[in-house]
Formats: C-alpha cells, structure tokens, sequence
C-alpha cells in the first residue's frame, strides 16, 4: 500500500512539474477553455435543432417553419466552425510554445550538468528525449488534452440532455457506462508501462543511428556495414516489438469500448423504436436522443483512445522530468570567494580521485605537486597516469574524493564555477570544432572579440594563411567537428581560439600531435609567444615540448613520481629516462 501511494504521489509531482510550464500562459488557456465549452455547448444544441425539424418542421409539414428552423441550424453550424477554428488555434500553440519552454529548460539544465552525467547517460539518448519525446509531448498538450476536455464536457452535457430527453432510455445506456469504464482501468496501466518501455527503446534506435553515422569513415573503413545493420535492425524489431505490444492493448481497449457503447445505442433504437410506434414519444424526441447517445458512445470512445495517448504522454513526460530533475554534483559555493588577481599560482595537496565509472580504480592518488605562476610545466608518464585526470580537477569537471586544488591559495571548491574556468585556455589532443563558420569557432572563446582581433589570434597560430585561402576565409562553414578540415589545421584553429581567450594559465593536451614537423615548428613559436607571463601545464609526448618546460613531472598510476628538469631527470628517474629513450629513438 505504501508503494502504491509512493508511485501515486511520485507521479504527481512529475505531472505537476510538467503543469508548471502550462501556468505563464493562463490568459491562453482561457481563451481555449471558453473556445472549448462554446464548441461543446453548440454542439449539445444541434441535437434539440434536429428535434425541432423533425417536430415541428417536417413533422407539421410547414415550409415556413422547416426554413426557419433550418436557419437556426445552419446558424449552429457557423458558430461551431467559428469556435472551433478559436479553439484549435489557441490549443495548437499552447502546446508548441509550452515544448518549446521544455526544451529550453531541458537544455539550459543539461549544459550546467557536471561531464560525470553523461559518463552514465548516452548523449544521442537524450537527444532523443529532447526531440521524440518533445514531439510527443506537443501532440498531447497541443491536440490530445484538448480532444479529452471536449469529450469530458460532451459525455456530461450528453447524458443531461439525455435525462431531460427520456429518462427510461438514459437508465438503459447507464447500464453499459460500468462496462465501458472497466476496460479502461484494466488496459489503461498496462498501455502506460508499454509506452515508457517503447520511448526507451526508440530513444536506443535513436543514439545508435547517430553514433554510426557519426562514426561513418571508421564503420566503412573497416567494413563494418554489414553487422552495423544487423545489430541495428535488432535494436528497431525490439522497438518494434513493445510498439506492437502497446498497439494490441490499445486495439483491445479500443475495440471493447466501441462494442459495448454502439451495443447500448442499438439497444436504445430498439427499445425508442417501440415506443414512437406506441406514441409514447415522437419521432424528434427518439432522433435527439440518438444524437445524444452517439455523443456520448463517441465521447466515452474518444476518451479512452486519448487516455492511451495520455499514457504514452506520462511515459515521455517522466523521462523528460528524470532529465530536469538530474542534480549536477559540481556546482559554484552559495557564497563565492572572490578571486584575487590570477598569476597562475596553483598547489594541489594529497590529492586523490577516481571516477564515478571506475571508483575502484585510483586516477589520482595522493598527488601533491606546486606549480609555479609564469612557469611551464609538462606532464609526462605512460597511458592512464593521470595527465589528462588532473586537467579535468583543475577545471572543476569532477571534484576529487579527497585533498584539494588552490588557485592563488583559493580551494577552487570555494570559487565561483565561470570565473574558475575563466582562468584556463584549453586545448585538447583532439581539437574541438563545432558546426558553423571558422569565425564563429574562434570567437567561441571570446564572443565579443573584433575581427581584427580573431585575424591576430589565426596569425599568431599560423592558421590565417590556410584561411584566407579557403573559398568565404573567415566565413567558411565547416562541417559537424569541422569535416572539411585536416587534422593539422583543426588543430591551429583551436590553438588560436585559445589566443584568443587570453586567459593567465594554459592547458595543453599533446597540443601539438596533429601537425607536421614544420607546422610544429611554427605553432611551437607561436606557443612559446603566448607562454610568456603565463602560467602553462602541457601533457606532453613530443620531445621538443619536454625540453622547452621549466619543469617536468612524472605521473605513474595517479601518482608523481619524479620532478626535474629533462637533464635532471635522465640521471634521476628510471621511468623519464625509458619514456625519453623511446621517444627519441622514434624521432631519429
């Protein structure tokens, strides 16, 4: 019992979370409300405009009477055309404008959630869910909850005017009111579970199309066409499956439903039948009160095929909210310390961390290491020593199980995210570029940079020749991760776009491993220009990166080995002066 008031209440709150993006727009509903009765009320009228040309237009055989309640019924008509055009208007953009409200908060809480989220959670998943979900979402706002309302309105009003029309027939089709409701209950649970496990699996078919085909030179590279399709094809058949599963249900709901309420019509046209024979009502009366119970047999349909779409609805509506809902474990302090002016002065002490993924394997541990304002100091160890871990602890993407980080003797925990990561120019091994112009890229460090200062940062990174070249120079668009693009000069764009940031601590990840060996020597140049008053930590493998640093430390298995110069550690560290050996017998 207490499960069940627990799922109860947990649905509620997800529902009212939903509701929450309905209540700016009152003004709207209202006009959508008042649409939606005057549509029902008129609607509910025409079934007295049959009964009076049945009474007292054909029945009394009276030209003047039957043109005049004709009039009155095309009247009927108009006003509901005219209601019916407001209603579906203000609807329809209640439920795009409150999805698009969605898919904005959704977004604005995804972009401030810490990278751990989504070590756990598929990227092109949740892409799914901001767009299959979103769209689902729309149909029942905008379309679905509308038609339930109307339906709600018609089935009352329908069985009022059935009562006042006659009462001995409205006892008859109450009999099969029960019957119609049962179904509903027994399907209506097992159509909800269905739906939600049918979003899942089309949110999978979703991010395995994205991974592939944003993959697709590895996938045809190594002729992997073939099993791709396969496991594909699984992913959509078990889709499939729970759809076809969902669809029976609903089909069965729907089916029972239509045939008890058109059975209990049947009966009433019977039973009226024998009574207009009798006199004992008119024909009018018996026409109306069939117009009603259509109403009401459709309403009581109509209800329960959108209660299957509401169903469906919960489900999208509840992965929707488990997103909003995601809490992000790396946040700025209540009360920010103020950050003095930075000159790159960084102590990391008794560091330790692992990740959320792996939390029985140390990244770091027990790290402690100063680095000195205006020094360069690369980091240099084997695969999984902690290099790139530490750029991730500097930036605050994950906070360390223990120990801490100080910037200007500031635990960067105390600091405020944004100016915290203000303080660092990034350039990872892999250069990040994003879908647009190479301007718009390079400004992504500095929206406000002038033209002339984005020219200067491509100058200086030796990139604005290879630009200048390119058919709209500045204003080439390039392709998702800047398709179109050589590695190389992906790289000097991001190298440039972290000029351009001119933040006082840079951090390099193997910036240079993209270029050629003249390219390099250009880039260094440019690097060695930028590094001037700068603090810089470089993760670095090329030689000509290791001898240039200040100082050099040597992480093994999240640890610091050694600190030193090159020369200092060719004689003093074992691993420095293995790593280095295979480093220059490669380059000879």
């Amino acid at each position: 019992m207490i499960n069940i008031l627990r799922t109860i209440h947990d649905r509620w709150q997800k529902a009212r979370m939903v509701m929450m993006f309905v209540t700016p727009y009152q003004r709207q509903v209202t006009f959508s409300l008042i649409a939606l009765l005057f549509t029902a009320m008129i609607m509910l009228s025409i079934g007295q405009g049959i009964r009076l040309l049945i009474d007292r237009g054909l029945a009394t055989q009276s030209v003047e009477l039957l043109t005049q309640y004709m009039v009155i019924f095309i009247l009927l008509i108009v006003a509901l055309a005219a209601g019916t055009f407001t209603r579906y208007y203000w609807v329809t953009w209640l439920g795009e404008r409150v999805v698009a409200d969605i898919r904005c908060k959704v977004f604005d809480h995804l972009i401030n959630l810490h990278p751990g989220f989504f070590e756990a959670n598929r990227s092109l998943e949740i892409q799914s869910r901001l767009t299959a979900d979103m769209t689902l979402l729309q149909s029942v706002i905008g379309s679905s909850v509308s038609v339930a309302l109307r339906n709600l309105v018609m089935l009352l009003g329908g069985v009022v005017w059935l009562f006042i029309t006659n009462a001995k027939l409205t006892a008859l089709v109450l009999i099969s009111v029960p019957l119609v409701v049962a179904p509903i209950l027994l399907f209506g649970r097992r159509v909800r579970q269905l739906s939600r496990q049918s979003q899942d699996r089309i949110a999978a078919v979703g991010a395995y199309i994205g991974e592939i085909l944003g993959q697709i030179k590895t996938v045809q590279a190594y002729n992997h066409q073939e099993i791709d399709k396969h496991i594909f094809h699984h992913h959509v058949e078990d889709a499939f499956a729970i759809a076809k599963q969902r669809t029976m249900q609903r089909a069965l709901l729907i089916t029972v439903v239509i045939m008890l309420v058109f059975g209990a019509v049947g009966l009433v046209l019977w039973v009226g039948g024998m009574d207009v024979i009798a006199g004992q009502i008119s024909g009018g009366e018996l026409a109306a009160f069939v117009f009603y119970s259509v109403i009401v047999g459709s309403a009581v349909g109509s209800i329960s095929e959108v209660l299957g779409e509401l169903q469906r609805a919960a489900g999208a509506a509840e992965r929707t909210v488990e997103l909003l809902s995601a809490p992000s474990q790396i946040i700025s302090p209540a009360s920010p310390l103020p950050l003095p002016l930075v000159a790159g002065q960084i102590e990391i002490e008794r560091l330790c961390f692992a990740y959320p993924s792996r939390p029985e394997i140390p990244a770091i541990n027990e790290l402690s290491l100063t680095i000195k304002a205006g020094e360069m100091l690369a980091l240099v160890g084997p695969s999984g020593a902690g290099k790139s871990t530490l750029f991730d602890l500097l930036l605050r993407f994950f906070d360390p199980q223990s120990g801490c980080i100080r910037l200007e003797g500031i635990d960067i925990r105390h600091l405020e995210i944004n100016a915290l990561r203000a303080c660092f120019a990034l350039v990872s091994q892999n250069p990040v570029l994003f879908y647009g112009s190479i301007g718009d890229n390079l400004r992504y460090a500095r929206q406000e940079a002038t033209d002339a200062e984005v020219e200067a940062a491509a100058k200086a990174a030796y990139a604005h020749e290879f630009i200048v070249n390119l058919p709209q120079g500045y204003q080439t668009h390039l392709g998702d991760a800047g398709l179109g693009l050589s590695g190389g000069q992906k790289q000097r764009i991001a190298i440039a776009r972290a000029i351009l940031a001119d933040a006082p601590i840079l951090l390099l990840d193997e910036a240079t491993s993209a270029l050629d060996a003249e390219s390099e020597r250009w880039v260094q140049q440019a690097l060695s220009r930028l590094m001037t008053h700068r603090t810089t930590i470089a993760i670095a493998h090329r030689l000509s990166t290791v001898k240039s640093a200040d100082r050099i430390a040597v992480l093994n298995q999240g640890r610091l080995e050694a600190l030193g110069t090159h020369a200092e550690l060719m004689i003093t560290s074992e691993l420095y002066a293995r790593l280095a050996s295979l480093q220059f017998q490669l380059h000879e």
